[in-house]
């Protein structure tokens, strides 16, 4: 899942056992390691693939043993997740990556998220909003252009080395045969559905996705079998036509035509003129590692700009999850988010600061914000001196030493409801990310890129590649990055002990859309911290919450000294690291 609104969400494994036992039960104990890991990292020489879903995992291995390169076991992962995890990614939403190349000893950006409608001019949508501050979560307003196929084919074109038909051959046959639904994504799609059916009102054509994404009219349960034959045929016209049978061919006939019919104000020529960008990727340097996002419009900046506030504190002294770590990290967290709030955006359609923004100058500036023993409440962006104005995540290793991190959404779970007449998929609703706020950066406007979640992570170390990862989950994603980083650079945790340790979810903080925070927001913590630690930041100002979403995890991290790929993969999610 993705976007701001993951207050509905709980903590997943906490329920599922409540709901399968009755009551809490205990864990067992590990021989080796910390005793809060649920699984040891996996190890192979070859090649790596890391997943939220066992079978695409093991489609992605596939292709690698086949000859395939990194990238063409990240497409074909990317296209069984589609299938197989059908409400957190799919084409119809957007993708980032960054990429490892060995050849060339050098890491590439590539930034393949959807412009909104040109034929929607800015005095049209507030005509139509009428007296609606913001953009509907759901339905035809919230739909902009999805970049993932373009994506795929941009990363295939420039790095991979097998056809595309034999990419996409696994997803096909999952899709008309069908695929069993495990348990953290059958409630994950319970929950949207009811989500969606409850916001009808909002979705001007709901009857697609009714047939395509449900059976019998209910949401699959753990174990059933589902199958999507009208993705498998999509999937057959972009293996034989290539990107252009989705932007300019049949399937975009297709889109047009839905889209004409059920308000959707998308059309063909929106989508013919979509080009995915080549970007560089943007770093800092915290603690003798080279930590790389990618620039707005999405929000990989925000992870950078708290390491660099954080790198001035001796956090390994602090002890890992105490209460005087949690409060550096949420405080740090609320700073960034404000600049998040005010400057991220489309470039190409404003100015934005990153220089001065992932500057050490403006992060010591920063860092003297942070009350020590209590939580800040409300803040402001910092004033630069140019003033101008659900998802999946996979990262793939092979032989020859490349990397992949990407990440790919819908936005949040099933995107804006809306599926095209035939094709398998839904629409996104990364549209809804725009604000309508007079001279803000990321004010809605015709062509225009939405401010965007999603942000695969990569670090580096003497020039050599040390991890690929990403944490997926809206808001939680650069509070994840940066948590995972300080449990393996801090505090010497392996790569799985770096997902699986417990973790904190601050949310409330002003966004992009317009709005601010003025309490402070809330702060959840799981289980796995202590309660002692949790009455003291209360006592400190911060205002918890009761539960919360807490990211999902995929790593590889690689060891130039015995050459080994090391692979995690997310213990609070279905998926699997698996290597040869």
């Amino acid at each position: 899942m993705n976007g701001y609104h993951t207050g509905y969400l709980i903590t997943w494994f906490s329920l599922l056992t409540t709901l399968v036992f009755g009551q809490q039960t205990g864990k067992g104990d590990r021989i080796q390691g910390a005793d809060f890991v649920g699984r040891s990292p996996v190890l192979g020489r070859h090649g790596m693939v890391a997943t939220s879903h066992p079978l695409a995992t093991q489609i992605g291995l596939d292709v690698l043993k086949k000859g395939g390169s990194a990238v063409d076991a990240a497409i074909a992962a990317n296209a069984a997740l589609g299938v197989v995890e059908p409400n957190n990614g799919g084409i119809g939403g957007d993708l980032f990556a960054i990429i490892w190349s060995a050849k060339d000893h050098k890491l590439y950006g590539l930034n393949a998220s959807g412009r909104s409608p040109k034929g929607l001019t800015y005095e049209a949508l507030k005509t139509v909003l009428g007296n609606r501050a913001q953009l509907p979560l759901y339905g035809p307003l919230s739909v902009s252009v999805p970049g993932a196929v373009d994506g795929w084919f941009q990363l295939h074109q420039r790095f991979g080395k097998l056809p595309m038909r034999t990419l996409l051959a696994p997803s096909i046959q999952y899709a008309r045969e069908g695929v069993p639904v495990p348990p953290v994504i059958a409630f994950s799609w319970q929950v949207a559905a009811r989500r969606l059916a409850a916001s009808q009102s909002d979705i001007s054509e709901f009857a697609n996705f009714r047939r395509t994404f449900l059976i019998d009219d209910k949401p699959p349960t753990e174990g059933q079998l589902f199958r999507n034959p009208d993705l498998a045929n999509t999937y057959e016209k972009l293996a034989v036509g290539g990107r252009d049978a989705f932007y300019k061919g049949a399937l975009a006939d297709a889109m047009d035509a839905y889209a004409r019919r059920a308000g959707l104000y998308l059309r063909k020529t929106d989508l013919a003129t979509h080009q995915s960008t080549w970007i560089e990727p943007v770093s800092v340097n915290y603690r003798g590692y080279d930590v790389y996002e990618l620039p707005p419009n999405g929000q990989g900046i925000a992870v950078l700009q708290m390491l660099n506030i954080l790198e001035g504190f001796d956090l390994k002294k602090l002890g890992h999850n105490s209460v005087d770590y949690l409060h550096l990290l949420v405080e740090a967290k609320k700073l960034a988010f404000e600049d998040r709030a005010r400057y991220y955006a489309d470039p190409d359609f404003a100015k934005e600061p990153v220089t001065w923004l992932l500057s050490k100058q403006y992060a010591t500036d920063r860092r003297k914000l942070i009350d020590s023993n209590r939580a800040s409440e409300r803040l402001d962006a910092g004033a630069p001196a140019l003033r101008a104005g659900d998802t999946v995540y996979l990262t793939v290793a092979d032989e020859a030493g490349n990397m992949v991190s990407l990440i790919q959404s819908n936005m949040l779970e099933f995107g804006s409801g809306m599926v095209p007449d035939g094709l398998g998929f839904v629409f996104h609703n990364r549209g809804t990310s725009f604000t309508m706020q007079p001279g803000h950066a990321n004010r809605y406007a015709p062509g225009k890129r939405p401010f965007n979640t999603i942000i695969p992570g990569f670090v580096t170390r003497d020039g050599q590649p040390f991890l690929s990862f990403g944490v997926m989950g809206g808001a939680m994603q650069p509070q994840g990055h940066v948590q995972v980083l300080c449990n393996l650079i801090d505090f010497g945790m392996n790569v799985q002990e770096a997902g699986d340790a417990a973790r904190f979810s601050h949310s409330g903080s002003s966004e992009p859309v317009g709005t601010l925070m003025t309490d402070g927001g809330r702060l959840a913590l799981e289980g796995g911290i202590a309660p002692s630690v949790r009455t003291e930041l209360e006592r400190r100002g911060h205002h918890l919450a009761e539960t919360d979403f807490f990211g999902g995890y995929q790593a590889i991290q690689w060891d130039p000294v015995n050459r080994i790929y090391w692979g995690a993969s997310e213990m609070r999610k279905d998926g699997q690291a698996a290597g040869y």
